[in-house]
């Protein structure tokens, strides 16, 4: 058995702040999870269908492994990530990591982790694991997840081996925190105007303020993309409010990041994305209890409903975003 010596094994509400979270602990920065979520400039939204897929997806932030990326370079930590096709070597790097004390990030597809609530293949989830033996590994994943949990080693090669959307190859990563780390308050404008830009400039209309307005559009003909509306509905609405894919735990997440900012910085500009959010937050959780009210009784008012609700939200979250852009015009 290996373990890793004092980690901090603090579930959080995302998947990739969590595991950040760990990693930065360790190392003794501990920033909240708001701020590493807003730092990382992860706040996004996708909606996403194909012919492949059973059902829309809708995402509330950025890609996958995009906002550890983000983080690494607004903080200037040093990032290593490893990837390889071989099992043998994926587990190898993580071996070699904890072995030498240091705890590692791991993304894989969460539907074949044996104590995840929902079985529904997500190839971008995102753990820390900080020790293995014989027969399991010992992760930490979010607060709903359990936190610090067991995962049996044959169940986390299938995770790791997934193919499919958003899946990486047995991708493993592992952050260090450099000396004379810039303070975060630093960083806080320049990480607010580049996530404001990318979601007021997205490059298709599936995306950012444009995507909201696109599923607002197309979230009203839902029961009519489904043979089970009963299962699939309420499905996309859980997903939606407990894991954030398109609802308001990531809006709730950048609301408190913005409350944050605004204890160290002065900007009308701030105040007034930050009261945006807190809107946008509570319409998310309006529009999730509509989609499964729509799912349960079969009815499409419900539906209609959530698409107005978006419509709306595409403006109000487009509004917060411009207001925060100017951020920088404050001369912050």
């Amino acid at each position: 058995m290996s373990t890793v010596e004092g980690v901090d094994a603090r579930g959080m509400r995302h998947c990739e702040t969590t595991a950040l979270g760990v990693l930065l602990r360790h190392q003794g920065v501990d920033l909240s999870e708001p701020m590493l979520f807003g730092l990382g400039a992860g706040l996004s939204f996708v909606y996403w269908d194909s012919k492949s897929m059973g059902f829309p997806f809708l995402g509330g932030r950025v890609r996958p492994f995009e906002l550890t990326r983000n983080l690494a370079g607004t903080l200037g930590l040093d990032l290593r990530v490893q990837e390889t096709a071989s099992p043998r070597k994926g587990w190898a790097n993580v071996v070699a990591a904890v072995d030498a004390g240091r705890p590692v990030g791991l993304q894989l597809d969460s539907y074949h982790l044996d104590y995840f609530g929902s079985k529904v293949h997500f190839g971008g989830h995102v753990v820390a694991l900080y020790g293995y033996d014989d027969r399991n590994a010992y992760l930490v994943d979010t607060e709903h997840q359990g936190g610090a949990v067991s995962v049996g080693l044959e169940g986390l090669a299938q995770a790791r081996a997934a193919r499919g959307p958003m899946t990486a190859r047995h991708r493993s990563f592992t952050l260090t925190v450099p000396e004379g780390l810039p303070a975060p308050e630093s960083r806080i404008v320049s990480a607010i105007t580049g996530c404001a830009d990318a979601f007021l400039n997205p490059p298709i209309a599936n995306l950012g303020h444009r995507g909201i307005d696109k599923a607002g559009r197309l979230v009203r003909a839902w029961l009519r993309r489904t043979d089970d509306p009963r299962r699939d509905l309420p499905q996309a609405a859980l997903l939606m409010e407990k894991a954030g894919t398109g609802g308001a735990l990531f809006r709730n997440l950048y609301r408190d990041f913005l409350a944050e900012c605004a204890q160290s910085l002065d900007s009308d500009h701030l105040r007034n994305g930050h009261r945006l959010y807190a809107e946008a937050a509570v319409l998310w959780t309006e529009v999730a209890a509509l989609i499964t009210r729509a799912g349960e009784s079969g009815e499409e008012q419900y539906l209609v409903r959530a698409g107005t609700t978006l419509c709306d939200l595409s403006r109000v979250e487009r509004e917060a975003m411009q207001a925060l852009s100017r951020l920088g015009s404050e001369g912050c």
